[in-house]
């Protein structure tokens, strides 16, 4: 049952990675937001988006953050989110532009806000070191280290478009605090991302179920990539995705600790620094605002 109330919400995206997101300084926040969220996501009867980000007072930051997939369940964290809620705090007032922290399911994150025209920001966030042992991704049957062009179970046996997208079918492994899966191919217009996305997703090899990319190299500076994200499906964009890509390129040998990752809704820059850090720059841009009503 989703709550009856009335609720003014801001639709927001970062390079087309699109939420409904509640501003709780000013509003009353939803007494049940795993079963808004799906309400407010349909794309034919709601709103319409990947799902739903709820910006909450802090005791430990400017702001925090909860994000809710298109199916009701919650994420620790969501790379294109972070940036549209570190706007958001700086467009309404809650915090001044420059470094603002936000508090997330994977700690405190530090962005930092340029606003760059009206109902727009450029951000850059401090995603944090990534997880690299299987065990806390998490992925089964790997063992305790590293899953770095590996052998994968979830992919299954060869098909038809292995060929076609030339495939290279060993998976490399990463978290930003929430689970992701990466495939190098020759052509990711050719992956069938639809039926293979939600496949791996619930495979048995990821507990936690998985985000998974399948990224194409154009030179060690760039890449094409896309998404099936778990809990939302296909999306333009993916900004703890595209962190990962960067952490995978940088293991496998195969881009620069910088790179420019082409997503279907833009671009996003990414750096795996020498400290460990990732850092991630994009855009966070307004769409409109409503008034939810229930139902």
């Amino acid at each position: 049952m989703t709550d009856p109330s009335p609720t003014r919400f801001v639709k927001m995206h970062g390079a087309g990675n699109d939420y409904v997101y509640i501003d709780c300084f000013r509003e009353r926040p939803p007494a049940d937001p795993a079963a808004l969220a799906p309400a407010i996501a349909d794309r034919h009867r709601g709103v319409g988006g990947d799902g739903l980000i709820l910006v909450l007072p802090s005791t430990v930051a400017a702001a925090r953050m909860r994000m809710f997939n298109a199916d009701g369940s919650e994420g620790e964290m969501c790379g294109n989110g972070i940036r549209c809620v570190a706007h958001l705090v700086v467009a309404r007032g809650h915090a001044p532009p420059g470094g603002v922290a936000i508090e997330t399911g994977r700690g405190v994150l530090t962005v930092d806000v340029q606003p760059t025209g009206p109902g727009r920001s450029r951000v850059r966030v401090d995603m944090g070191e990534p997880l690299l042992d299987a065990v806390r991704i998490p992925v089964t049957g790997a063992g305790s280290g590293r899953v770095v062009d590996a052998p994968s179970a979830a992919l299954g046996s060869e098909e038809a478009w292995w060929s076609a997208a030339r495939l290279d079918p060993r998976m490399t492994c990463v978290s930003m605090g929430n689970p992701h899966v990466v495939f190098y191919c020759g052509d990711v217009a050719a992956v069938p991302l639809e039926t293979v996305g939600p496949r791996i997703e619930r495979h048995p090899s990821f507990p936690k179920r998985v985000n998974v990319h399948f990224v194409q190299v154009r030179t060690p500076e760039r890449v094409a990539m896309r998404t099936w994200e778990r809990g939302s499906g296909i999306t333009q964009a993916c900004g703890t995705g595209a962190s990962a890509v960067c952490v995978a390129g940088v293991m496998t040998g195969r881009t620069a600790r910088r790179i420019v990752a082409e997503v279907p809704g833009g671009e996003l820059e990414l750096e795996w620094a020498e400290s460990g850090r990732v850092f991630m720059t994009g855009p966070a841009e307004e769409v409109f605002e409503g008034t939810w009503c229930g139902g």
